[in-house]
């Protein structure tokens, strides 16, 4: 911001009190954080939750649009974050706008004053005012002589407000709006819990939602209107199936039925993003309605608007279903929209050698269907190529259901460059070419992400050495086991116990997954064994692995050091140190070469220091980086 260099630290502006506790949680703001990170499912795993105590974060403001001091207090020193400094961001004439802010400003305070955990509804007269103050204060600025800019802010600004006091408005009065999947009626609940229910719909689809209010207030609640609605704008039809009624008595419950059919071209619930690739660094909109938000919403929605004292407001929650997980209980999530038949290809790539006379690879038919549901698979093949079956009948009783089919492939002529396999599934005149897995866990919404169901041929000119036996220790995934078997090499996926008491001596090479040394206990109480198996003659492959390998597990010392190098430039050349070496000469000569066209990076992990027993044969470094031996 100041267009200045400078090769010291900066000074601290403000110190972020991390260590100051929540008193509704009894916990510190950086207990609540490392808590936070130790849900973290991917890298990491989190990290050590400290005991309570004086904890400040020092930052450094580098710019600031308005006056302020070299040391803060808060971020918002100079900044009016007041309702009245709403006004600061219009032009002209703002007399009425600071009176109508004033106005709200004093339903907010009173608010506040009046507010007891015990009576949380005493409020609502203050909320009510403040609210139609709100509204009042927005249609004035709409008609108002404002400029821009500055009129559009300040709209903004209010209806953002007017937000917040309908929410208000609904908490206290301890509104409950609840909209699921009407279960069938002969399905039983989980100990008085709610009946199970489908959790995926498909165009086409009739089922019925049941919407429920609950009046937690010790007054009557006047209905406005209560009703559902699609997210997707397209045509889905929706009735009421009784009577709409116009109030919920004190502590009294009432149900809303609907009957609801999906549209033949309702959207599936999906990113609205995407990319064709990796290589392309930037996603594809699809709905720029969307842009900005995390997802598109689920498909359907419950609104319920209420009135009080003359204002409206309203609720509103994502139609749910009814899931029962054996070990947790019954599940509720955001109804979703899927297409009846969904097709994956596993694995989804692989290495065909020059001159194979076939390859095989499975396709998995899933319904979605309620109910019966029969039709073809086949696959999409270059010119000349064949597959065994040449198509496959699949037939399911239920949705939910699977079907594995095994396809052997015999390739015509194989050069040494791409190739692409479809499956596609035919039912009722439709064909289906992607699909599905849902991502999340227990306590986060389950999201839909798709694939094509596409395999990517690569031949490729090798060989191999015959017979060999090679064991698979797994470690966070990778698909090495499936392309070794792919180029005709006989992998056994190794458990636990097969380190610590298997004859490890009847494997010509075992090689370890990916970080194994970080999630596999086993694996470190078992290293001796494989040293011991190295020192007779065997081979192990360690593969990438990070400060948990740092420990010295080889036979001789080394260090990854506390900030292992990465190379991330794909192009970075890739130098051979000892050409010569017969690892690079049998039973294929490897040259600098074989390095181009890698996707992604070079490498990560690169040792700092290691023991002179050890021989780096590749170097490679990214611009303006030393040079980082092995791999």
């Amino acid at each position: 911001m100041n267009q200045k260099w400078s090769d010291k630290a900066p000074a601290t502006t403000l110190e972020v009190p991390e260590g100051l506790p929540s008193p509704a949680s009894g916990l510190t703001f950086l207990q609540i954080a490392r808590e936070g990170l130790g849900l973290q499912k991917t890298q990491n795993g989190g990290g050590l939750t400290p005991p309570p105590a004086p904890q400040n974060s020092p930052y450094h403001r580098y710019g600031s649009r308005v006056p302020a001091s070299e040391r803060e207090n808060s971020f918002f020193d100079g900044i009016d974050v007041s309702l009245a400094g709403i006004a600061t961001l219009a032009n002209g004439d703002t007399g009425f706008l600071r009176k109508g802010l004033a106005e709200i400003a004093g339903d907010v305070d009173n608010a506040v004053r009046q507010y007891s955990v015990e009576k949380p509804a005493a409020v609502a007269p203050f909320l009510a005012r403040g609210l139609k103050a709100t509204r009042t204060l927005i249609e004035q600025v709409r008609t108002s002589s404002l400029p821009e800019p500055g009129r559009s802010d300040v709209i903004f600004e209010l209806t953002a407000k007017e937000q917040q006091f309908e929410k208000a408005l609904a908490t206290a009065f301890n509104i409950s709006l609840q909209a699921a999947v009407a279960a069938p009626a002969a399905g039983p609940g989980g100990r008085g819990g709610p009946a199970p229910t489908f959790t995926i719909a498909v165009p086409d689809q009739a089922f019925r939602v049941e919407a429920r209010v609950y009046n937690q207030n010790a007054e009557p609640l006047k209905v406005e209107d209560v009703g559902l609605t699609a997210s997707d704008g397209k045509n889905w039809s929706i009735h009421a199936e009784s009577q709409a009624k116009r109030e919920v008595g004190p502590g009294k419950e009432e149900k809303w039925p609907f009957s609801v059919t999906v549209p033949a071209d309702a959207a599936l619930t999906r990113p609205y993003f995407s990319r064709p690739d990796e290589e392309q660094p930037y996603y594809d909109i699809s709905d720029d309605r969307y842009r900005g938000l995390p997802l598109a919403p689920y498909p359907l929605a419950a609104h319920a608007r209420f009135e009080y004292q003359g204002v409206t407001f309203g609720v509103a929650q994502y139609v749910q279903t009814n899931e029962r997980v054996p070990g947790i209980g019954t599940l509720q999530n955001p109804l979703l929209v899927a297409p009846a038949i969904s097709v994956s290809i596993s694995p989804s790539a692989g290495a065909v050698p020059i001159g194979s006379s076939d390859f095989a690879f499975t396709a998995t038919v899933h319904s979605n269907v309620k109910g019966p549901a029969q039709g073809t698979i086949r696959l999409q093949l270059p010119a000349g190529w064949r597959s065994k079956p040449a198509d496959a009948k699949f037939s399911f009783a239920r949705d939910g259901e699977d079907q594995t089919v095994a396809f052997s492939i015999q390739p015509g002529a194989v050069k040494p460059e791409p190739y692409t396999i479809t499956a596609v599934a035919e039912y009722k005149g439709h064909s289906y070419t992607e699909g599905y897995r849902m991502t999340g866990y227990p306590g986060v919404r389950p999201y839909p992400l798709y694939k094509p169901a596409t395999y990517r041929a690569v031949g490729v000119d090798v060989k191999t050495a015959p017979g060999l036996h090679i064991g698979f220790l797994p470690g966070t995934g990778d698909d090495v086991p499936q392309a070794l078997t792919n180029l005709g090499q006989n992998v056994r996926i190794l458990a636990g116990s097969d380190l610590t008491h298997g004859d490890l001596q009847s494997y010509d090479a075992i090689i370890l997954g990916v970080r194994a040394y970080a999630v596999r206990g086993d694996l470190k109480a078992a290293n001796g064994r494989l040293l011991d198996y190295v020192r007779n003659g065997g081979v192990v492959i360690v593969q990438y692995n990070l400060q948990g390998f740092d420990n010295n597990y080889g036979p001789y010392p080394f260090s990854l050091g506390s900030n292992p190098q990465k190379v991330v430039d794909e192009n970075a050349p890739v130098t051979l140190i000892d050409p010569s070496s017969p690892v690079f000469a049998w039973p294929n000569r490897i040259t600098a070469a074989d390095f181009r066209g890698w996707v992604e990076e070079r490498g990560h992990g690169f040792m700092a220091t290691w023991d002179s027993h050890y021989t780096p044969l590749v170097e490679t470094h990214d611009p303006d980086q030393d040079p980082q031996k092995g791999g």
